[in-house]
C-alpha cells in the first residue's frame, strides 16, 4: 500500500513500489490529465508535480510519492473552473492535438510557483525537455507569459 496526496485528497492505493507513477495515477485512480508519451522520461506529457517539483511520473516508482503531495493538470483547477494558466493555454490556442498540453502545464506551473515573472528565455528554457509534435511551441511560450501577466 502506498498512501499519498493526490490533488489535495488523501489516497490509498495496492500497488508495487516499483510501478511507475504514471500508470497508478491513470490506471488505479482513473487520473486522466497524465498522459503516456514515450515511456522514457524524454518527452514530457507524462509530468506530474511532486511537492511542487516537476517529475517524470512515467520512470518515477510510484513509492516516490509516498507520503508527499502529487499535483496532475486536475489538481490546478480553482473553484472547478480552469486556472489561469489553464485559460491562458485556451486563449492562445496553445494546444493543437493537446497530447503534450498536461506536461506542458504542469511544467510550467512548476517555473511560475518559482518565477511569477519569467522572462521568455526563463520559460523556453524551462519547457526545454517537453515535445510538442505539433510544432505549437510559439503559442505554448505566450500562453506561460499571458499567464504570467495576469496572476
Amino acid at each position: 500500500m502506498v498512501t499519498f496526496k493526490l490533488n489535495q485528497a488523501e489516497v490509498r492505493v495496492d500497488a508495487p513500489a516499483t510501478s511507475p507513477l504514471l500508470f497508478v495515477l491513470a490506471n488505479d485512480l482513473g487520473v486522466n490529465g497524465v498522459k503516456y508519451g514515450c515511456g522514457r522520461s524524454q518527452c514530457g506529457s507524462c509530468t506530474v508535480l511532486i511537492d511542487g517539483e516537476p517529475v517524470r511520473s512515467c520512470q518515477t516508482p510510484v513509492s516516490a510519492a509516498a507520503g508527499r503531495s502529487v499535483t496532475t493538470l486536475e489538481g490546478l483547477l480553482e473553484g472547478g473552473k480552469p486556472s489561469k494558466l489553464q485559460q491562458a493555454f485556451i486563449d492562445e490556442q496553445a494546444a493543437q492535438c493537446g497530447y503534450c498540453a498536461a506536461g506542458m502545464i504542469m511544467q510550467a506551473q512548476a517555473l511560475l510557483d518559482r518565477n511569477p515573472a519569467p522572462s521568455e528565455s526563463d520559460v523556453r528554457t524551462s519547457l526545454n525537455g517537453n515535445l510538442c509534435r505539433c510544432g505549437a511551441h510559439n503559442r505554448i511560450v505566450r500562453a506561460v507569459l499571458r499567464a504570467a501577466k495576469e496572476a
